[in-house]
């Protein structure tokens, strides 16, 4: 699966760690960025494009990261076709794309411990849309809001 990445300096140390832990599963990782570390930088100059991305089907699905996950998971709602959510436990990785057909996982990389990242990510990643019609239902009345 083709992945978007991005962080702020909040969520660099954990998007360091899920990027590599991404293509040991076999996973083509796209890093919008940052590329180093810098305490001034912003979360939506990164997790912008890659909500973007996401929409547009560049890539199949995001991970965007943050200190506390919020600001990222807000930019990333912005942007028409994005789903994002910020996740911190097991079932709501999964059932959060089941159900409502989340793209994108929102993280916090001051609040999220490594190996639990990792486990949401690949819960993620595993889980696949219902499509049922119920679940269709009340996507199409949360994209009426788009209009």
């Amino acid at each position: 699966m083709k992945i978007g990445i991005a962080s702020d300096h909040g969520g660099y140390e954990l998007k360091e760690i899920i990027h590599p832990f991404l293509t040991s599963l076999g996973h083509d990782v796209v890093d919008f960025g940052p590329d180093h570390l810098d305490n001034a930088d912003d979360y939506p100059d990164y997790v912008i494009p890659m909500a973007k991305a996401v929409a547009a089907g560049t890539v199949e699905r995001g991970i965007a990261i943050c200190g506390s996950g919020v600001g990222a998971c807000i930019a990333a709602n912005k942007v028409h076709g994005a789903r994002a959510a910020l996740i911190g436990d097991h079932f709501s990785a999964h059932q959060g794309v089941e159900d409502d057909n989340m793209n994108i996982i929102c993280l916090g990389g001051r609040i999220t411990g490594y190996a639990v990242a990792e486990e949401l990510v690949d819960v993620f990643l595993k889980a696949q849309f219902t499509g049922l019609e119920r679940h269709n239902r009340r996507i199409a009345k949360v994209k009426e809001l788009d209009k």
